[in-house]
């Protein structure tokens, strides 16, 4: 049910002013979302830690949205400036989302699943809507939106098309589930389990349980496991749930109403006996690990109190597949990249993926996607939603795969390509087809969409270095609440981004509204210029041989001495230019580059003298701003550099940037941050000084090529300087020194991780590959390995290797693959 701005008014009890019909078909937080901002999108300006929505309003007003949101004391001029636009002025804009989406539940007649826990919401959730929907139409929460604005986000898709809706709720704080529980109203509960996620905020488990339960305050059916003694123990006491109907599973427990037993057990599956109501039947849940046996036996519990038939159960379970919880950017073939997205198959995940697509600038689009298997939604009306999402997020190069896309054509381009199964497109297909662009793979799990994978991925190599962008979002936010308001940062993407991936590192930084770029040469600039970045770019080694380039691709020197000062403004005069912007560059005690006190009268009179270049920032760089032993330089530092800063302001004008703070400083120094900061390795969560809640973003891993047993005696690598008297098994892996593996780590030094244990490297490490002693753990060949990541860190990897994680990390060279994560 679409709603008009009036009725969002009365239903927020909030002051419009401006137009009251104008329809809202989509809600929307985040200015970032260019998919979803259009005339009848409404914005919500909410106010956070970090932004404030309001800052965004002109911005979103000029991509076409016309309804909003704000708080009162904002806009006083609304009517005015935006004379076609309907403003709603609340007290609060976070209570305002939360009304509307009260409205859209109260208004659904369908059954609501709400589901919560410490882990396994979103499984949980995923596989009930793949087993459910396969029958009944089913909406649920797009990925993990289980929070203050993503529950209400969640319920905004609400209507009564669908036949049972499934939502997940999550909390860190107490209020927050009785606050999602006004919205959510589930007529079933489900408790997945109670784990130690957030318990800093909570006096011990009990009261996090307690606070959970809010969620079924009003719930008919509540389904847990009686093997959560806590849980258990706590709706037991809870007097609020003496008649509800509790439905209860267990591996121990006889008195549960779902007792489970593990039949038999292989490297693929697991069998299980499913007993309820003095009946009993066998799952196989293609699973073996215990957290997945978990949420599907509390998939069977759900499926069983709807009254779905064993025999039907036992079909669907064999058929779950794993979720894929993100989505993940690779190099592709003839310049291409490739985003690899098999969460789930529905038009909200589906809006998600082509919001990441729209965020990745300069190449063409494609989308390569296939059948919504999970939903019994009408044909016409589903694939005219995802035809019309398509077309509005303007991509032209579609590939459908599958019965009902295929069936649908007429709804899709003339030119759309359809094939009715996913072999027939790995028949069809021509690399020469596929050239600059940007292609999504967003196919549910049954069309296995990894074969197209693998045609449209550059390298083969199965060492790879993981980059989770999520992480590293996170981690810039942890930054930005360490600092002063209002401080712009400069993100420093040289040397490849600490070897990350520039390009990758730089479109995720520029979404999420980064200031400026830093390169050391320019080169690495033009590069970013060449993909399509256009926000502002310093480039702080710059030859006097590059000007011209620096010019022809707008990039901003730095400044550090008199002959590249005379050398730029020749160069800018020659091309007529007035204001070009260049950072001047002071020494303040690192003595490195940068003008020493002695020549700020040479620099200023000389800027003085010219019209063709204007400073955009002067800045300096601390040196050991990390070590605490030598805070009195440091403090010496900023006291020259405020000096020097403040003379050059006196005399050609203050109207330029300050900035002195790398990483560390922005840790230990936030008072010095000026105007700007310079934020590098602790974006990936490395810096020699950490921030709380700081995380490491990489994780590099490889796979096991052989396993084989050594005889005693017998040595390994080269040299044979590893030598036992005791059998081993060895396992050998695709990584070696030429991959960014030290050879330092070689006998013995270093260790992989073999399934969480270590397994040490035995031998000399060599180009393409090391070994490791696998002795008494069960390993085959295939098997993941872990080099630095989620076991060991990045910087104890650089302590074993007698270096600093900036050498680790920038020497991973190109051929490792670099796989972007993106939940």
């Amino acid at each position: 049910m679409n709603l008009r701005s009036g009725k969002i008014a009365e239903i927020v009890k909030g002051r419009l002013v401006g137009p009251a019909d104008i329809t809202v078909v989509v809600l929307v937080v985040d200015s970032r979302k260019a998919t979803m901002l259009s005339s009848s999108s409404l914005f919500v300006a909410l106010r956070g830690k970090r932004n404030d929505g309001h800052q965004f309003i002109d911005s979103v007003y000029r991509r076409g949205v016309r309804s909003f949101i704000v708080e009162e004391g904002t806009f006083q001029d609304a009517e005015h400036k935006y004379p076609d636009a309907a403003f709603i002025y609340t007290d609060n804009t976070l209570d305002s989302l939360h009304k509307i989406a009260v409205w859209k539940r109260t208004n659904y007649n369908g059954i609501v699943i709400g589901v919560t826990g410490s882990n396994g919401k979103t499984i949980v959730k995923e596989w009930i809507a793949e087993t459910v929907g396969k029958e009944k139409t089913v909406v649920r929460s797009p990925r993990s939106y289980n929070s203050q604005t993503g529950v209400p986000l969640s319920v905004w898709q609400l209507d009564n098309r669908y036949e049972i809706a499934v939502l997940e709720a999550g909390m860190s704080m107490p209020g927050e589930i009785a606050k999602l529980e006004k919205i959510i109203k589930p007529n079933i509960g489900i408790f997945t389990n109670i784990g130690e996620a957030h318990q800093e905020n909570f006096r011990d488990i009990e009261s996090k349980v307690a606070e959970k339960l809010n969620l079924f305050s009003e719930a008919g059916t509540i389904i847990y496991s009686v093997d959560h003694h806590e849980v258990h123990n706590s709706i037991k006491k809870d007097k609020r749930f003496n008649n509800r109907n509790l439905v209860t599973w267990s591996v121990n427990n006889s008195d549960a109403d779902v007792r489970v037993s593990i039949i038999r057990d292989s490297l693929e599956l697991t069998e299980l006996n499913v007993e309820w109501k003095g009946d009993s039947f066998t799952v196989k849940l293609p699973f073996t690990d215990q957290a997945s046996i978990e949420n599907g036996t509390t998939v069977i519990t759900l499926l069983l109190q709807m009254g779905i038939d064993s025999s039907v159960i036992s079909r669907e379970m064999e058929l779950l597949t794993p979720v894929a919880m993100r989505m993940e950017l690779k190099d592709g073939i003839n310049n291409c990249s490739l985003i690899e997205d098999f969460y789930n198959s529905d038009p909200g995940s589906f809006a998600i993926a082509i919001d990441y697509l729209k965020s990745l600038p300069g190449k063409n689009r494609r989308v390569i996607i296939s059948d919504f298997i999970q939903t019994a939604r009408d044909r016409a009306d589903l694939y005219g939603e995802v035809a019309a999402l398509l077309e509005r997020s303007k991509v032209k190069n579609i590939i459908g795969v599958g019965h009902e896309l295929s069936a649908s054509a007429g709804l899709f381009p003339t030119d759309t390509l359809f094939f009715e199964t996913t072999g027939e497109l790995v028949e069809w297909f021509k690399p020469g087809y596929f050239s600059n662009e940007v292609i999504l793979l967003k196919g549910a799990r049954i069309f296995e969409f990894e074969k197209i994978g693998r045609l449209l991925e550059l390298k083969a190599h199965i060492t790879t270095l993981e980059v989770d962008m999520n992480k590293l979002l996170n981690n810039l936010n942890l930054f930005r609440e360490h600092m002063p308001g209002q401080v712009k940062i400069m993100a420093m993407v040289k040397a490849f981004a600490y070897g990350v991936g520039y390009r990758e590192i730089s479109d995720w930084l520029v979404y999420n509204g980064i200031d400026f770029l830093a390169v050391a040469y320019a080169d690495e600039g033009i590069n970013l210029r060449k993909a399509g970045t256009d926000v502002r770019i310093m480039v702080m080694n710059p030859d006097i041989t590059s000007f011209e380039s620096i010019i022809a691709y707008d990039l901003e020197p730095e400044i550090y001495c008199r002959t590249h000062l005379e050398g730029f403004i020749l160069e800018a005069e020659r091309e007529g230019l007035t204001d070009y912007p260049v950072h001047i560059k002071l020494d303040t005690g690192m003595h490195r580059l940068g003008f020493m006190e002695d020549e700020i009268d040479y620099l200023t009179g000389r800027l003085c003298r010219t019209t063709s270049v204007k400073v955009a920032s002067v800045f300096s760089h601390l040196a050991a701003a990390e070590d605490a032993e030598s805070d009195n330089k440091t403090l010496e530092q900023v006291k020259l550099f405020e000096k020097m800063s403040l003379m050059i302001g006196h005399r050609i004008g203050e109207g330029f940037l300050r900035h002195l703070l790398n990483s560390a400083g922005i840790a230990r120094f936030p008072e010095y941050s000026y105007d700007m900061v310079r934020l590098g390795i602790g974006l990936y969560g490395v810096a020699p000084v950490q921030l709380a809640g700081i995380s490491q973003v990489v994780r590099f891993r490889s796979k096991v090529s052989q396993v084989k047993k050594i005889i005693p005696g017998e040595g390994v690598s080269y040299g044979f300087t590893d030598r036992s008297e005791e059998a081993r098994t060895i396992a050998i892996i695709p990584v070696g020194y030429a991959d960014g593996l030290s050879r330092k780590l070689s006998n013995g030094r270093g260790n992989l991780f073999v399934d969480g244990r270590p397994a040490p490297i035995v031998g000399h490490i060599c180009m393409d590959m090391c070994m490791i002693d696998v002795t008494g753990m069960d390993v085959k060949p295939g098997d993941e390995i872990e080099i630095f990541g989620n076991n060991i860190s990045l910087s104890e990897v650089a302590r074993q290797c007698e270096t600093i994680p900036y050498e680790i990390l920038t020497g991973i060279p190109p051929r490792v693959k670099r796989i972007y994560i993106v939940d």
